[in-house]
């Protein structure tokens, strides 16, 4: 009894505490709304909010700067390096996860092994292959890199969802007639479907945010991405802090809605293999 007539007030400290730590993390996301409507001349005012906002810092950043064009090359290389990612991954995965062959384990330590390198520490190398090839301040050198840094994390998690997944549902659906690729595409990837959406979105998330390849790869303000084209807005003397915001709004908000609408696959895809 006793319990049960704590358990209101327990509730009531659970909601406060979770409202709490929410708030606490959308404070900086709130300090941006209200700095990229701040005034221009009250840009180093004390007071959190201006005396009246100014949303004109939008436009500006679209008629003033190249953000057009970077967030037209921050689209073609998120979308092309996850599609290319995904191309080379499925079939990788399906193998490893389908085949005991020899060396499987040698491969996937492999694998692993790639994902430990930093793009940083091989921007040297990157930049005299690309070079070589003529790739330089192109969109294809920054979709070649961003697919082969996220490549590793996709043939993990997505062999680890297909191997979660019944051999005998293939098999009686070669039964029936379908090939092994009929069989998987007709049974394996839909029920492979959640880590699919989560290679996918992780591979897209990490293209788009990412910044050293492309500050390194591309120097023209036009051909570089959204995160380089934000770096761009800070000048030696003077920044507009408004303008940097509201370039910075512009660019998490697609991030965030994508995410929103596909969490629930995310959070299985990352489960899987996890229970047998």
């Amino acid at each position: 009894m006793a319990a049960a007539r704590r358990s209101p007030a327990r509730t009531v400290l659970l909601t406060a505490t979770a409202w709490a730590l929410a708030a606490l993390f959308l404070l900086p996301y709130l300090e941006m709304v209200v700095t990229a409507g701040r005034p221009a001349d009250q840009l180093r005012d004390s007071g959190y909010l201006p005396t009246h906002f100014d949303w004109s810092s939008f436009t500006k950043v679209w008629t003033d700067t190249t953000l057009g064009q970077n967030l037209q090359v921050t689209l073609l290389v998120a979308g092309g390096s996850t599609l290319l990612v995904l191309l080379v991954a499925l079939p990788a995965a399906y193998y490893t996860a389908r085949v005991r062959f020899r060396g499987r384990k040698a491969f996937l330590l492999l694998v692993l092994v790639t994902q430990m390198f930093q793009p940083t520490a091989l921007q040297v190398g990157l930049y005299r292959e690309f070079y070589t090839l003529g790739l330089l301040n192109t969109v294809w050198v920054l979709v070649l890199a961003n697919a082969a840094f996220n490549l590793a994390f996709a043939i993990w998690i997505l062999s680890a969802y297909i191997g979660s997944i019944p051999v005998e549902l293939e098999e009686a659906a070669q039964i029936d007639g379908n090939g092994r690729i009929g069989a998987l595409f007709r049974v394996t990837l839909p029920l492979a479907l959640p880590g699919v959406v989560t290679a996918v979105i992780f591979t897209f998330i990490a293209a788009w945010n990412e910044f050293i390849m492309g500050l390194t790869l591309t120097d023209s303000p036009d051909r570089q991405p959204l995160t380089v084209g934000i770096d761009n807005m800070i000048g030696a003397y003077s920044v507009q802090w408004n303008h940097v915001f509201a370039a910075s709004i512009v660019a998490i908000v697609p991030v965030v809605v994508l995410f929103a609408v596909i969490e629930r696959h995310v959070v299985s895809g990352l489960t899987a293999g996890s229970v047998k």
